[in-house]
Parts: C-alpha cells; structure tokens; sequence
C-alpha cells in the first residue's frame, strides 16, 4: 500500500520529531491503516526571522506550506499533505501592560483546503522583550545568551529554557499540529458543521 507523503517545510530537529509524534497521535483517524512518510525540504518563510505577531506567524506558516506546494508542482512530487510550522512572539495589551508571548503555529493543507492549529503560549521576561522587540536581536541568538548555552533553537528551544523544559519547542509544535490537522482527520464533525447554526432553533 502506498504510504501518505507529508511534506515539511523544514529541516529542523524538533519541528520534524513533533511532526513525526504528532502524526503517531493522529494516524488511527488520518490514514486508515496507511504508513506514513515524511520529505523535509528547507524552505523559506517570508517573513522575519523572530516574527512578531500572530498575523506574521499565521503568514510565514501558511507560505512555508505553499512553497512546498510550489516545489512539487514544479518536480512532480506526489505529496499528499503540505505543513508549515512558525515559531516566534506575539503581543497584546492587557490592563495598561504589554505582554509578550511565545507561540508556536502550524497550516497544514492537502493542496486543496488548508488550516492552522496553534499552540499555547508562554509569557516571555521584560529583558528578553527587550532584547528581541527592543533591540531586534534574532529570539534564538537572545535566548542562547540568556540561557547561556547554545544551539538552544534545535533542542528544547525557549519554550523549554522559560519552562524548564516541562514544555520543550518540540511539544509545542506538536499541540499546533494536532489542530491543524483536526478538519482532516475529524472531517465528517467539519463537515457537518458547515452551514449549520451554532443554536439550535
């Protein structure tokens, strides 16, 4: 039986082991007995480096995955499913102060539909906001200095430095990616839904 392709729009360790852990999570629903592949090619996202709010997270993710759709039009890949997955800060006012967060997003799409799935949050320190929004240091050249190690991006990521490694980048990946693909492997509640009001009459 010919496996599932999904296609990742990066080369990352921990953004491919949550792609792998997610998909083990969500295969009895998705692939129907199938196995599963995945092709990870580097691609580039379209926005900064430390995107700076959920629009450009929501952006970069969504045209990581259209760059993939790109490639295998143009190579004839026979990709089945196509995922961007975009880290970086998002801010909000809240009682006269601003607060800034961490967050990790995914857009998985099937080359027809696609959708985005978010993680949860985690609220950054005053002198890391400072650094990255103030100073337009890249997060994971601040977060090595903060934590003072390095190649922090490719292991737990800032998500396990700022929670002690109870939330590693790679977990939170996973969680977005589990929404994402939730209109697919849930479609018949998707679809059912469409159209319908929210209260019944």
């Amino acid at each position: 039986m010919t496996p599932i392709v999904i296609a990742v729009g990066s080369a990352r360790k921990p953004k491919l082991a949550a792609v792998h852990e997610a998909l083990q999570e969500i295969a009895p629903f998705l692939l129907a007995d199938r196995k599963f592949e995945i092709a990870a090619v580097e691609v580039a996202s379209g926005v900064a480096h430390t995107p700076t709010s959920r629009e450009e997270l929501m952006q970069g993710a969504r045209q990581r995955a259209e760059a993939l759709q790109l490639i295998a039009r143009r190579e004839g890949n026979a990709w089945d499913y196509f995922v961007g997955l975009e880290g970086g800060l998002d801010s909000i006012e809240e009682n006269g102060l601003r607060r800034v967060f961490l967050e990790s997003w995914a857009f998985v799409s099937d080359g027809t539909t696609g959708h985005f799935g978010r993680s949860g949050a985690i609220e950054l320190p005053e002198a890391l906001v400072r650094e990255v929004l103030g100073r337009g240091t890249e997060l994971s050249v601040a977060i090595d200095a903060f934590a003072e190690e390095s190649g922090i991006r490719d292991a737990q990521g800032a998500w396990g430095v700022l929670s002690r490694d109870l939330i590693t980048r790679r977990d939170s990946f996973r969680i977005a990616l589990v929404a994402a693909f939730a209109p697919f492997y849930n479609r018949r509640l998707y679809r059912n839904s469409e159209g319908k009001s929210a209260v019944a009459g």
